[in-house]
């Protein structure tokens, strides 16, 4: 889905994302790309963090379709560990190339909040820009990200919180560090404490409705 010229395809590109929502230059590209508008000036320069409220998520590979890195005026392909980083980032999937993705999101979002009607994608956009930061300027954004507090027994599997050590993923018993190439460091989920929850509102409500994100392999717990 993504194009990259020869000449730069050994250098990584600021365009990996973390949960915080910030861009970083790492070598692993994850599970899926996706965009939040136009991010690069008429030279190919990265000078934004985001250019408008539809940042989505999708698959790397779709139609055979290819998209350059740094096209201007056209969206900036991101990538993405995974769908729990994607989501505490303050994205959502993708509508088109996502679409089973973008329902099941769409329902959970739904069910959770008792609305009669799905909820359309301007609306979730909406949310998820109101939830997502403070305003700010910049491309370091990560110090202006909205978090929130819940009791972490109340979390569904899938969010992500903050911690002393970095952004954990809550999974069942366990909670585990992000890095771009995996989730490490698994410790007991702490029982009966309140949280700071990076994953924005909305997007609890999806998992906690029933959306079920894909997650990045490291994530499983070892077999044998």
């Amino acid at each position: 889905m993504w194009c990259e010229p020869a000449h730069t395809a050994e250098v990584p590109r600021r365009n990996r994302v973390d949960p915080w929502g910030d861009l970083h230059a790492a070598a692993g590209r994850g599970l899926f790309t996706g965009n939040r508008g136009c991010l690069v000036d008429d030279n190919r320069q990265l000078v934004r963090h985001h250019r408008g409220n539809l940042w989505i998520v999708c698959v790397t590979s779709f139609r055979g379709w290819r998209h350059e890195l740094d096209r201007p005026r056209r969206w900036t392909p991101l990538f993405f560990l995974d769908d729990a980083v994607a989501l505490a980032a303050g994205h959502r999937p993708c509508g088109f190339c996502r679409l089973g993705d973008h329902r099941s999101y769409r329902d959970g979002v739904t069910a959770t909040l008792g609305r009669a009607a799905p909820i359309g994608a301007d609306e979730l956009n909406r949310r998820l820009a109101s939830e997502r930061l403070r305003r700010g300027r910049g491309l370091e954004r990560s110090g202006d990200r909205r978090l929130w507090e819940a009791a972490i027994d109340d979390l569904p599997d899938g969010c992500v919180i903050a911690a002393a050590d970095g952004a954990r993923l809550v999974l069942g018993e366990r909670t585990m560090v992000f890095s771009f190439d995996g989730w490490r460091e698994p410790t007991l989920r702490p029982v009966g404490e309140t949280v700071h929850v990076i994953t924005p509102p909305t997007s609890v409500a999806a998992l906690r409705g029933g959306f079920r994100p894909v997650l990045h392999p490291s994530a499983e717990p070892p077999t044998g």
